[in-house]
């Protein structure tokens, strides 16, 4: 039996398809489109291999996309009517039970199983980032840091893969709140392989969520050619670079990056992106309507029907955005039908019910001028949006909205508090001082509000 290029025995594969098995790996590790093409390249040489249908079938269920949740369920399943799984070895006929769970909507079953397959195999490098990625998108991140902590010890320098691995483990320290050791992980994979758009990424979120937000434009400007082009991570990363100069209060330099990087956005993520730094600039008073009905005309198909509850927070944000309550309000209603009629075992039946709808509801009340009724929706879930998937900078629009919602509902007491939890978390970010002003004019305390004002300018100019 072939191996792979980590020592994994690979079965049904003739040595053609195992080099675009290995290629595609590569590629999926560097979140190049070609992965696709490579995958593909596989199974066209051995229409048998079981590995090359398990890879392509993570590849379709992954993006979050309902179009290719459905092809990767019709490939999968002609296959496994083609196959006796139960010849298979054990670590494949794993990963087919892993995507059965996957192909059932069971997010949560599919991480456990890929766990285990981790546990036996920690050099499966497929089990890693497929799992990598069912943590993310269900917002686990204990299980990000710990499924490739876990497996770290079984990779070393001479692994063509380690930097790509370490990459995957700073991502997963810094969700955990690991900061300082995020940075310095990431940093070394970047030295390992300084096109590792994760890695650079993972090191961008640290400064993010430090408050570095100088340092973060710093970083990335440094290696523009490293992150820019050439994989999934393109419009994400300007993202993460338009998050630093809002807090700079360039609001110009935003919007000519949405225009040239965000704003023909192509995938649910990209389109996630987009609505999340609108939506932004739409809490501080600065309506781009034209850019608004782009992106939710975007958005009307991608949401058609549901699959996963982060995509309808952002796509209903964008109709909000776009005076289109009332798609907004369609939406919300055909997942009030979609969770009352599912099976269960679907993870985003669940992901749905306790954060999806009720920040849908809220994002409607909000844009109806409803504060009151967006802060009792936001605040009773502010501690389990997590549970809705992505990262603590993506959740970040929700908690800026029910921030939003308190002050303007005069809800004085509600946003002071939640004004104080951020200063202590991030005290050099000029949008918490910002707003640390707004809750002292809510009080009358001119003086104090004069003093957040100039520290938020003292911080803009500092950056």
């Amino acid at each position: 039996m072939r191996t792979d290029q980590h020592g994994l025995p690979i079965s049904g594969a003739s040595a053609a398809a195992a080099r675009h098995y290995d290629r595609a790996i590569d590629e999926l590790l560097h979140f190049r489109a070609e992965v696709d093409a490579e995958a593909n390249a596989a199974l066209e040489e051995s229409p048998g291999f079981p590995m090359g249908h398990v890879l392509a079938a993570y590849l379709g269920l992954l993006t979050t996309e309902a179009e290719d949740a459905r092809t990767a369920r019709v490939r999968f399943g002609a296959f496994l009517r083609r196959v006796d799984v139960t010849s298979l070895p054990p670590r494949e006929r794993a990963h087919v039970a892993a995507v059965r769970a996957l192909l059932a909507g069971d997010f949560l079953t599919c991480g456990a199983l890929l766990a285990e397959i981790t546990a036996e195999h920690p050099r499966d490098a497929l089990a890693l980032i497929a799992g990598h990625h069912v943590d993310f998108f269900t917002g686990d991140a204990r299980s990000l840091r710990d499924r490739v902590g876990g497996a770290l010890t079984a990779w070393g320098p001479g692994d063509p893969h380690y930097g790509q691995v370490l990459g995957m483990y700073a991502f997963g320290l810094e969700e955990a709140g690991h900061y300082d050791r995020a940075e310095e992980v990431g940093l070394r994979a970047v030295e390992l392989d300084r096109r590792d758009v994760w890695a650079i990424h993972a090191v961008t979120h640290t400064y993010e969520m430090r408050g570095r937000f100088g340092d973060g434009l710093r970083y990335l400007d440094a290696r523009v050619p490293d992150w820019s082009a050439g994989t999934f991570l393109n419009v994400h990363a300007w993202w993460h670079y338009c998050l630093f100069a809002l807090e700079a209060g360039d609001v110009p330099r935003v919007l000519a990056i949405y225009d040239a990087a965000l704003a023909d956005g192509q995938s649910c993520m990209e389109l996630l992106d987009a609505a999340a730094l609108l939506w932004r600039l739409h809490l501080e008073g600065s309506e781009q309507p034209a850019r608004w009905r782009a992106l939710a005309d975007a958005w009307r198909t991608r949401v058609a029907e549901p699959f996963y509850a982060f995509n309808d927070m952002h796509a209903v944000m964008a109709y909000v955005g776009a005076g289109r309550l009332g798609e907004a309000e369609k939406l919300i209603a055909s997942r009030e039908a979609y969770v009352a009629g599912a099976p269960p075992g679907v993870t985003n039946v669940d992901m749905t019910l306790r954060v999806g709808l009720p920040v849908c509801r809220a994002l409607v009340a909000f844009g109806r001028g409803d504060h009151r009724a967006a802060l009792d929706l936001l605040y009773p879930i502010r501690h389990r949006v997590n549970e809705a998937g992505g990262s603590h900078a993506q959740r970040d629009a929700v908690q800026r909205t029910l921030l939003e919602a308190a002050l303007r509902a005069g809800a004085r007491d509600v946003a002071r508090t939640l004004v104080s939890e951020r200063i202590g978390v991030r005290p050099c970010s000029p949008y918490n001082w910002l707003k640390q002003a707004a809750v002292a004019e809510a009080f009358g305390d001119r003086a104090a509000a004069a003093a957040a004002r100039t520290r938020a300018g003292e911080l803009t100019r500092a950056l």
